[in-house]
């Protein structure tokens, strides 16, 4: 998507990225610290911990300020149903990637994104979930392997995937490993094989703000809009596991100048929706926040409206983006996680309807994907293979079954009127 320098100074002239989300002298990085942190590991070493953040800190930002700004105009147009939003990638980055594993990823990000807009008729703003989702909340502190428990994998950054006791120990020096990841990443987006069309950015990258201590070591000064933003991604989000309004992952959200998600399971309540919303967009600027919803194919109609209407009722111009995977994760008996392909096109096919009987917008998808052909989802249990699944945590949708789902859903996004196409300030990339 294109972002001209008249795009930019208009957005910024009239405040809708000018101000800081929270006055400046009200919020430092260090702000959460004083509430409680949900899904944090138990760090065997604190002064190795409090070492390696401070060697953040010096580092370079791994994102500048005006992209961030730059997509934060993409996201404003989003919130007004002049784009989609596609978030995309794997379900947990592993360390042991290579850089064809993540040319591959970029590719079908950039296929993906290709599909949604020829479908639907309209630009589309992509977010990878790359250069930073090392880190992953957890359901519960263990997992049997082999008939003994573990620590559950919680992502590269924090330990290792091995199953043995001393792979699962929390490691402070994974942080800078994590750090040089993020940014080899970012680099293979300006490769020849990789490069933005035109100069034109057409992938941001985007992770799960989940380990505060690395996330507030790669926050810097933002010399765009006076305030802070966190340099570690262009968008970041807070998990359904870790939206508490009143604890450490909105507080530290709440003071920065990025794009930002919210997941959103069935537990999710109008009301703490809405205090979430206040908190982490009280200037009600559109392109601030997305909501990212999860909640299952059986209860999306259901447990929708009611958000929806909260918001909208509350006047704040969310994005509303639907996650239709991790509300429909199952379990085989021999314990093998997988999700259904039908569950997950119902819970999206759930999503739109309800946006269009309320005469709201859907604003996209957000989906774990894999470039490896792998058998993590299927049609049916009785296809799955344990040989043909590689995830580091939960099953993916391979090339051709992402492929589909969106081509699916990009339909059911089109405009009421398909022979018209929204005016918009940004143009689509391919």
């Amino acid at each position: 998507m294109r972002i001209s320098a008249s795009d930019r100074t208009a957005v910024a002239s009239a405040g809708s990225i000018s101000q800081s989300p929270t006055a400046p002298d009200a919020w430092t990085p260090s702000s959460w610290r004083g509430r409680e942190a949900d899904q944090q590991p138990a760090w065997p070493d604190p002064v190795a911990l409090w070492q390696m953040t401070q060697r953040l800190r010096t580092l370079p930002p791994l994102v500048l300020p005006h992209e961030v700004q730059d997509l934060r105009i993409a996201m404003s147009e989003v919130a007004s149903g002049r784009a989609l939003l596609l978030q995309a990638g794997d379900c947990a980055e592993s360390f042991r990637d290579g850089a064809d594993d993540i040319r591959a990823r970029i590719r079908l990000l950039r296929d993906l994104a290709v599909i949604l807009s020829d479908g639907a008729n309209l630009p589309v703003v992509t977010t990878g979930r790359l250069a930073g989702q090392f880190a992953k909340p957890r359901s519960r502190d263990t997992e049997a392997i082999a008939g003994r428990a573990l620590p559950a994998f919680k992502g590269h950054l924090i330990h290792d995937d091995e199953a043995t006791p001393a792979g699962r120990i929390p490691d402070p020096r994974r942080l800078l490993r994590g750090y040089s990841r993020a940014r080899s990443t970012l680099e293979l987006l300006t490769e020849p094989a990789c490069a933005q069309r035109g100069g034109r950015r057409d992938l941001w990258s985007c992770h799960e703000a989940l380990l505060l201590p690395y996330e507030e070591s790669l926050v810097r000064p933002d010399p765009i809009t006076g305030g802070w933003y966190g340099a570690s991604a262009h968008m970041l989000w807070v998990g359904d596991r870790t939206r508490h309004p009143a604890r450490a992952h909105i507080a530290f959200l709440s003071g920065l100048t990025n794009p930002i998600g919210c997941k959103l399971g069935p537990t999710a309540t109008p009301a703490e929706v809405v205090e979430i919303c206040d908190r982490l967009d009280p200037h009600r600027r559109p392109g601030r926040l997305t909501l990212i919803t999860r909640l299952g194919a059986a209860r999306v109609t259901e447990l929708l409206p009611p958000l929806v209407e909260a918001v909208r009722a509350a006047a704040h111009p969310v994005s509303w983006v639907c996650d239709p995977m991790h509300g429909n994760t199952r379990t085989t008996a021999a314990g093998l996680k997988y999700r259904l392909t039908d569950d997950m096109l119902e819970e999206a096919c759930g999503f739109v309807d309800v946006h269009r009987r309320l005469g709201t917008r859907p604003g996209g998808l957000h989906l774990e994907v894999t470039a490896e052909n792998v058998i993590e989802c299927a049609a049916d249990e009785s296809v799955l293979d344990s040989s043909s699944y590689r995830s580091l945590c939960d099953p993916r949708l391979n090339p051709t079954q992402s492929a589909h789902l969106v081509g699916e859903v990009a339909r059911l996004l089109r405009p009421t009127d398909p022979g018209s196409r929204p005016t918009s300030a940004l143009s689509n990339s391919r």
